[in-house]
């Protein structure tokens, strides 16, 4: 950061209560107030120096006593201070940081060449070009100071040579930059590094306020000279300097008028971000996209936004990784913690592309290699989400149906999802993990996992038929130890529907009066009539005839299992 020094005399300036003066041997003569400062001055300095107050001193002599009032004088009385000083021959010490209101006060003030020469205007000036304009931080700090006097900084042209040296430096080939600049990403050592990194001008401009920050991306972009990934990168580190980070844990969810200003800011930051993402895919990262997305859930930004956030998400979502859509809800009536709505809403927006293209081409290799890394990507997350202990059923089935049967050539990574979430949630109902393993298709298992499958207790009996089914038919021979623990498994599973089953007749002949024995006869065909379906529906998703002949009683197969044990134990013998 670049200095200029200006005047020899030390300072004499002191304040008494509310009021500033110097110390000298003549009585002040001009007295100046600013906003609640009260400055006891002397014209023989100030005067001579000051267009505006040889104007506002004329109608008066010499020695009366002036006071003048200049509360709209650009930066208030620090400002003004630092004109009196120089007029004073005061050392002042100037940079880029108090730059702005001392020239615009300067100027308000007149102190130009056409009043006395080598004035503080032109003393200003020669340093605004030749130091801080030179200069990159020095540019970017001058820059900012300009939110507090926007009107004038832009009237005397000081935001735009802010900017056009800022653009011409960035523009600049890395090989010469030679200003200190500021890069601290993860693992980046510049000592071993003898390059210049190409986005080494994106940290230091996110200090900027948005307005500005906008106009310097602007600007950027219309030369056509940077790269789309170097302008997404800049809108990625702008983004995680000011928006709030929904990666670890739920916000809070306020209603307070200064959090509520914050959010209005950081919705306006957000929108404008969104704006300028360069159309090219690549620009920015899917982890980039889905990350804004669940900002934008938190903050409430405009469905403009939000239906712009999900198109990009779902264009490049195959290249997301699952550490990419773990994200806390910011639904405050959700009991979950994952938002896994916001997953649902992307992978809607991806298959509707994708469904989109041609027959002939949707059969290629690229679609089919990108619904299959999909279909394992869901897989994965459903596997991490399935821990959430106040996880929905619904929402877990729902997104895991809404792939189509091509996304999953293997069912490995559903079954694990499926296990997970049962072993996470011991009180689910019958019901709900029918719903659950009825997404399972037995044919797609491996080996390995079939074999899980059928000493599973957690799944339903009716799955785990299902699988012996399979496996009898694949030609697949278990051991007899493996058989005696399906064996025992089906019986205790059987005692244990039978006596449910008794307890609701018992109830149902109560209110009915029908006779037991009919009642439970009818509900013994019921239930025979029940397994055969659901091992009639298995072979018909499989491909299979409806032949009577291939048709295979599920009680044959556990008197088969049975049989076989014993003949196991007997040979043991």
């Amino acid at each position: 950061m670049k200095f200029m020094k200006i005047g020899t005399k030390p300072d004499t300036f002191y304040t008494e209560e509310a009021t500033r003066t110097v110390i000298s041997d003549m009585q002040s003569d001009l007295t100046i107030r600013i906003n609640n400062i009260c400055y006891l001055l002397h014209k023989i300095p100030l005067v001579p120096k000051c267009g505006l107050l040889q104007r506002l001193c004329s109608d008066s002599d010499d020695s009366d006593i002036v006071t003048i009032d200049l509360h709209d004088i650009p930066g208030g009385e620090d400002a003004f201070e630092l004109c009196a000083k120089f007029c004073y021959g005061i050392t002042i010490n100037l940079s880029a940081h108090n730059f702005v209101p001392a020239f615009c006060a300067a100027k308000f003030l007149r102190m130009t060449e056409s009043v006395e020469k080598g004035n503080f205007v032109l003393k200003l000036e020669a340093f605004f070009s030749s130091c801080i304009l030179e200069g990159w931080k020095d540019s970017i700090a001058t820059l900012q100071t300009t939110i507090k006097l926007p009107e004038w900084s832009e009237n005397l042209g000081i935001i735009r040579r802010c900017i056009d040296s800022i653009v011409e430096k960035i523009l600049t080939t890395p090989a010469k930059v030679s200003w200190s600049y500021t890069y601290t990403r993860p693992g980046y050592i510049r000592k071993q590094h003898q390059s210049v990194p190409k986005d080494w001008w994106t940290e230091d401009i996110s200090d900027l306020d948005i307005d500005l920050f906008r106009c310097i991306i602007t600007a950027v972009r219309s030369t056509y000279m940077l790269t789309p990934q170097l302008i997404g990168e800049a809108l990625h580190v702008y983004a995680c300097r000011w928006l709030p980070d929904t990666t670890k844990s739920r916000l809070p969810q306020s209603s307070g008028s200064q959090t509520e200003e914050s959010k209005e800011k950081s919705r306006r930051i957000l929108e404008f971000i969104v704006s300028m993402i360069p159309a090219d895919r690549g620009s920015v990262s899917i982890g980039f996209v889905l990350r804004l997305l669940s900002i934008a859930n938190y903050l409430g930004v405009s469905a403009v936004t939000k239906t712009e956030l999900i198109r990009r998400a779902g264009l490049q979502f195959e290249e997301a990784t699952v550490g990419d859509m773990l994200f806390p809800s910011q639904v405050s009536s959700d009991l979950h913690f994952y938002d896994i709505d916001l997953v649902a809403a992307v992978i809607e927006s991806y298959l509707v592309l994708w469904r989109r293209q041609s027959p002939a081409s949707a059969e290629n290799n690229h679609m089919l290699r990108s619904i299959r890394k999909t279909g394992k990507l869901i897989d994965s997350y459903l596997q991490v989400v399935a821990r959430d202990v106040n996880m929905p059923i619904s929402k877990l089935v729902s997104l895991a149906e809404a792939l189509p049967d091509i996304a999953r050539e293997e069912h490995d990574g559903l079954y694990k999802a499926i296990n997970i979430y049962l072993k996470e949630h011991p009180g689910v109902s019958k019901a709900d993990k029918k719903r659950l393993c009825r997404m399972l298709d037995c044919q797609k298992l491996s080996p390995e996992i079939r074999a899980h499958a059928v000493k599973n207790e957690r799944l339903p009996l009716r799955t785990v038929v299902q699988v012996l089914f399979f496996e009898q038919e694949s030609g697949s021979r278990a051991t007899g130890h493996e058989k005696a623990e399906i064996m025992g498994r089906a019986r205790q599973e059987q005692a244990r529907a039978a006596e449910e089953e008794g307890d609701k007749l018992q109830q149902k002949a109560r209110r009915s009066r029908v006779p037991e024995s009919s009642e439970g006869e009818r509900q013994k065909k019921i239930e025979g009539k029940g397994v055969r379906g659901e091992w009639e529906k298995g072979k018909e998703r499989r491909g299979e005839g409806n032949s009577v002949s291939k048709v295979v009683d599920p009680k044959k197969i556990v008197q088969r299992s049975r049989s076989r044990c014993q003949l196991d134990k007997g040979g043991e013998r």
